[in-house]
């Protein structure tokens, strides 16, 4: 995910405090994975000197002053053309999974043990996800599906190479 260009569509919807820009960032963006406030912080003050936002004086609160950000022409310029071009389909040709089996049969180890391994990872993450879809909002329930339908496919390529092991062993050896 691109952080900066995340951060400069949450600005294009209203001016914003630092603090707001990661709140909001976590709720929709960072399930699991909430962005550090210094990831905020140094991207914000990226996105300043590259002229995409404008910092503006700072003011007092509850705690420390804040500035609130504002997006520029040429931050919304670069946030539209980012909204508008496709996303390079994924995933690339060189996977970490591709590797490991293609090592372990060079290597003469139990790639069907490792992929066994691994299916069971994905089974214990599939769970996982179907109960974040039962029971969350609508904004979890999609970020779900799109993870198990890249599980589900993982899932299918594991069968398919472990029904394939040994030619894929012979040609790699070779």
């Amino acid at each position: 995910m691109s952080v900066p260009l995340t951060l400069l569509g949450l600005l294009e919807r209203e001016p914003s405090h630092g603090y707001d820009l990661k709140r909001d960032y976590d709720s929709l963006f960072g399930r699991g994975k909430p962005l550090p406030y210094g990831q905020v912080y140094a991207t914000l003050g990226r996105l300043a000197r590259d002229g995409k936002v404008m910092a503006g004086e700072a003011e007092p609160g509850d705690g420390p002053e804040r500035k609130r950000y504002v997006i520029t022409e040429t931050g919304a310029t670069e946030f539209e053309t980012w909204l508008r071009d496709p996303v390079a389909p994924e995933p690339n040709l060189q996977s970490v999974l591709f590797t490991k089996v293609v090592l372990a049969l060079m290597l003469g180890r139990d790639a069907e043990q490792y992929l066994d391994t691994q299916r069971a990872a994905h089974l214990r993450r599939m769970r996982e996800l179907t109960e974040l879809r039962r029971g969350g909002p609508l904004v979890d329930a999609l970020l779900a599906d799109h993870g198990l339908f890249h599980l589900e496919a993982d899932l299918r390529w594991i069968d398919l190479t472990v029904a394939r092991l040994d030619a894929l062993a012979a040609e790699v050896r070779a």
